[in-house]
């Protein structure tokens, strides 16, 4: 497949994961240039909108609606006003009442529906991403960080909760296969779950972490893991509900264990130049 590529960032967008992509197509800083001006440039065939604000960042729940809902929703609106033909967006298997991030993904689905009668329509929703290049707010490289740069204890959930961790590259494959396959797929709407329908309890994963660790760096973590000190999240749930049939259907299937995932992911922070 050769497309041409579009990105839209904001000025101060950290780039560092993409910086050798930028050159190869358009860039346009979108608080600085509006969309009319984007999609008039140029005969944009797909939108891939992977825009979103988890609420880590000290972000207000007026910050986390509007990148989530109407950044998006201006996004779309844009889409459907130049004739785009195909919408994917990205959102998650979490429940819409965990927080501001869940309840603005699902509003913004919604919205999706509504649109799904002038454009293509591609939602997905995925399951616990990791993999090279992780935002350091995320869980994964927190709870690394807190396991080697600091003596305190680290304090979790019992851990108990199931989750289904997907590894990044497995990700990108099924937007592959979704681009390759729209024609095949509904004109209105098509979802699918982006997962491995694997269930590991956090627990498991922040052991096989600790291991590694400890093997790579001959520290002793596992002792500072108080599992069971502090509290789930209102309306957490204890084993997602995915249901990846049809994206294998389409001819996707996950490539990476969570095992081997996990500790290639450990290992890949330990010998980059990430600050760890």
């Amino acid at each position: 497949m050769n497309f041409d590529v579009i990105i839209l960032k904001r000025t101060t967008s950290d780039t560092s994961r993409i910086k050798n992509q930028l050159e190869k197509g358009k860039v346009y800083n979108v608080d600085c240039t509006d969309f009319t001006t984007i999609f008039s440039e140029s005969n944009v065939d797909i939108v891939i909108n992977t825009v979103c604000s988890f609420g880590r960042k000290s972000e207000s729940t007026t910050d986390v609606v509007n990148t989530n809902l109407l950044f998006s929703l201006t996004l779309l609106e844009a889409a459907v006003k130049h004739n785009v033909k195909t919408f994917i967006n990205t959102d998650s298997l979490l429940s819409r009442n965990v927080n501001s991030y869940t309840l603005s993904k699902s509003q913004f689905v919604e919205w999706l529906q509504f649109f799904s009668e002038k454009i293509q329509v591609v939602n997905l929703r995925i399951e616990h991403i990791y993999g090279p290049g992780d935002d350091v707010k995320k869980f994964l490289p927190w709870l690394v960080d807190q396991m080697l740069n600091s003596d305190q204890d680290v304090s979790l959930t019992s851990g108990i909760q199931k989750r289904d961790f997907i590894y990044i590259y497995d990700v990108i494959a099924a937007y592959m296969l979704v681009i390759k396959k729209r024609t095949t797929l509904s004109s209105k709407w098509s979802e699918f779950h982006v997962a491995t329908n694997s269930f590991v309890a956090v627990k498991d994963v922040i052991l096989i972490i600790a291991s590694e660790l400890e093997r790579r760096r001959k520290l002793d973590i596992t002792s500072r893991l108080k599992f069971g000190t502090i509290p789930y999240r209102p309306n957490d749930s204890m084993k997602p509900s995915n249901n990846n049939n049809s994206l294998i259907e389409l001819g996707w299937s996950p490539s990476v264990s969570v095992n081997e995932g996990i500790i290639k992911y450990v290992n890949d922070l330990l010998d980059s130049d990430n600050k760890i």
